[in-house]
């Protein structure tokens, strides 16, 4: 196996004793302290994360929204400069490729956010979607992302970056800066909690790190609390929850494809063969991704995609694909490794405390 590629963070995270995984083909933070810990601090306070794995491109030039459009299933036309949205790339078949955020930095100006695992694939395919000759860059390497994510996240910002922030409306973004560096700060997140994502140059990453971790309302979190988290709040993972397999649809998202544009697997995008259910198991006994999904009758009609004891709600929570035919039921069973374990469909997120759309001011 190839050495897993260093983060801007890698040697800040290894010294201040973070356990290190190797995570779409990055030297990641599992956890510094302990997964629920760090959990907790998010709900409750504000956390860091090192999100340096994520890729970042950038398209500009004539005619850029409409060829871009094309590629991905975001309304273009309707994405304004300094807002972000939400979507997909998608195969012929109406598959997820990747699942992406796209920032409006200008007329025809874009930066495309991806998924680490999907940085090489996720830029070939859009480039073949492109015009020849498109102005279209890979500048994931130069780029840090860190995320700051949590109740206290504005005043932890406000207090530690220059800039104002107030009145910053969630999935839009301005710039600023810091020591010199242009900064974006992006009121995005992955947490269902008030936050900020901030992308700079990969040099200053270290020095914006420590100077939010300087706060006493701040501390590091890994990746451990960053998969339970997004968990509660039913956000997909890609690899587990999306995959070329399934359409946007079947993982819920249909509502997103609103596209007038005749994209890239656009007529089967709203193919709907399974459903992303989400499901609530009682005590603290997680199923795990793989696991077999039975109806009442013990028929087989899904597969469990993500899964973990859910610390905010004090049981077990579960994601799963489950046949169309199946998905309205309310009763099913996960067939665990050593045990059957009843489990019952529940609405998403399920954790619905979170501050991610508060007024900020």
């Amino acid at each position: 196996m190839e050495n897993p590629t260093p983060t801007p963070l890698t040697d800040w995270n290894r010294s201040h004793g973070a356990k290190m995984v190797p995570f779409a083909g990055f030297d990641m933070p599992v956890q510094y302290v302990s997964i629920l810990a760090e959990h907790e601090q998010t709900r409750a306070k504000a956390a860091i994360f090192d999100i340096c794995h994520m890729g970042e491109f950038l398209l500009a030039g004539a005619g850029a929204a409409e060829a871009l459009g094309k590629a991905v299933t975001h309304d273009l036309a309707t994405l304004a400069p300094g807002k972000c949205r939400y979507g997909f790339l998608l195969n012929e078949a109406g598959g997820v490729i990747d699942d992406l955020i796209i920032y409006c930095l200008g007329v025809d100006e874009y930066m495309l956010v991806v998924n680490g695992s999907r940085i090489a694939i996720d830029f070939e395919t859009i480039k073949s979607r492109l015009p020849a000759g498109s102005d279209f860059k890979d500048i994931s390497p130069q780029t840090a992302k860190i995320d700051l994510q949590g109740p206290l996240a504005f005043e932890v910002l406000r207090d530690r970056v220059p800039g104002d922030f107030a009145g910053l409306k969630y999935f839009n973004f301005i710039w600023t800066e810091f020591q010199g560096a242009k900064l974006m700060v992006s009121r995005t997140g992955y947490t269902g909690e008030l936050g900020y994502e901030l992308f700079l140059p990969a040099e200053q990453a270290v020095a914006l790190w420590e100077a939010l971790a300087a706060d006493p309302r701040v501390a590091p979190a890994g990746l451990g609390a960053r998969d339970t988290i997004r968990l509660e709040m039913g956000y997909p993972l890609y690899g587990q929850d999306l995959d070329e397999e399934h359409t946007p649809a079947e993982a819920g998202y249909g509502w997103l494809l609103t596209s007038p544009a005749e994209y890239v697997g656009k007529g089967k995008a709203a193919g709907l063969r399974q459903k992303l259910i989400g499901l609530e198991i009682p005590g603290r006994r997680s199923a795990r991704h793989g696991d077999v999904v039975l109806d009442k009758a013990g028929k087989t009609v899904g597969v469990v995609t993500s899964a973990s004891f859910a610390p905010s709600l004090g049981h077990a929570v579960a994601l799963a694909y489950v046949d169309a035919a199946a998905a309205e039921a309310k009763d099913f069973v996960v067939k665990a490794a050593r045990t059957e374990l009843p489990a019952s469909k529940r609405p998403l997120p399920f954790y619905k405390n979170g501050t991610a759309r508060k007024a900020v001011v």
